[in-house]
């Protein structure tokens, strides 16, 4: 009986520890690595200071990374042999902050080796970047990914939205990822910071409807700056602010040029194509503490995209590279 007893009791224990294995947390690294927090947050200090942008291109990075595969750090992979990681399709390209992931992952490895996964890095990372201005963390990010082993540009395409995307695509997009309406358009809100090239939107000025024509949907004199801005055929070297006036401040302001149709992309203008997508904008455009508080709780949703925990994936000793051995 006393034996019966006490294995029920190891089959509760472990049948507890299975379950949380697979769960983010808070407090993950709590006894294996306590510094990761501290750690991340004063090298990502360091680097805003001599790039204003870098939240910019590290919430960018992070979204780029959780809607292919999951937040699985895959986006940070090099490409090997002839197969194309991620980073080399044409929407990443563009990314920047690979660098600064590199020299956060160092000094943690220093520290706490063979510990702390990428995906995790790149979660903190891109919080504390946005952060960093405000002097406290925007928002609290759970850890516990590991990362994945595999990297395909070809796997972009249809996972990544589509600055030409209508809203029936974006919705259908999120939806696919976990999301929401409301996750979209407050998710979107990260379009305050950053800049385009204007190849993404040069449509919309000089050929919307393949007859020489601007969309309509945008603000016309807006489209005679922007068109004096990126001549036609769009240059790669040309990039114009997302949010005119705003792009290195993280606030509501990208609400207030979207009501103004000057938001500069097709899926921006398809926000307000909704009734009820109208009516987000509209709340978020109110209020910058609002925005904050929705920015956080869809940030915690989108993180949690597809994550590999437990014993799933790895994790890795260089962001760049899978850990030898693995496939």
């Amino acid at each position: 009986m006393k034996m019966r007893a006490g294995y029920s009791i190891f089959l509760l224990i472990l049948s507890l520890t299975v379950c949380n294995a697979g769960k983010l947390s808070n407090t993950f690294y709590k006894n294996t690595c306590p510094q990761v927090e501290k750690i991340v947050r004063e090298i990502i200090q360091i680097h805003t200071r001599n790039n204003p942008s870098l939240g910019a291109q590290l919430i960018r990075m992070q979204f780029h990374d959780c809607f292919v595969r999951g937040c699985d750090a895959s986006v940070l992979l090099d490409t090997v042999s002839n197969s194309k990681a991620e980073k080399e399709a044409i929407p990443n390209q563009s990314l920047g902050g690979f660098d600064v992931i590199d020299d956060i992952k160092a000094a943690i490895e220093r520290v706490c080796p063979k510990v702390v996964s990428c995906a995790d890095i790149l979660a903190l990372a891109a919080r504390d970047a946005i952060s960093s201005p405000f002097k406290k963390s925007m928002w609290s990010v759970q850890l516990g990914r590991r990362d994945g082993r595999v990297s395909l540009a070809t796997e972009i395409s249809g996972n990544l939205p589509s600055p030409f995307a209508n809203f029936t695509s974006l919705v259908q997009l999120f939806k696919g990822k976990g999301l929401n309406v409301n996750d979209l358009v407050v998710l979107s809100g990260a379009h305050t910071l950053g800049d385009s090239r204007c190849g993404a939107f040069s449509r919309r000025l000089y050929n919307f409807t393949s007859k020489g024509d601007a969309d309509p949907s945008l603000d016309p004199t807006y489209a005679k700056i922007l068109r004096k801005k990126c001549p036609n055929p769009a240059s790669p070297a040309i990039t114009v602010e997302m949010d005119p006036g705003s792009s290195l401040s993280f606030d509501n302001h990208y609400y207030d040029i979207l009501l103004q149709r000057k938001g500069l992309f097709v899926s921006d203008a398809a926000l307000l194509t909704d009734k009820n997508s109208n009516k987000i904008v509209t709340r978020l455009q109110r209020s910058r503490s609002l925005f904050f508080t929705a920015f956080a709780k869809s940030m915690k949703k989108m993180a949690a995209i597809g994550v590999l925990t437990g014993n799933a994936g790895e994790i890795r000793q260089n962001c760049r590279a899978v850990n030898p051995g693995k496939n």
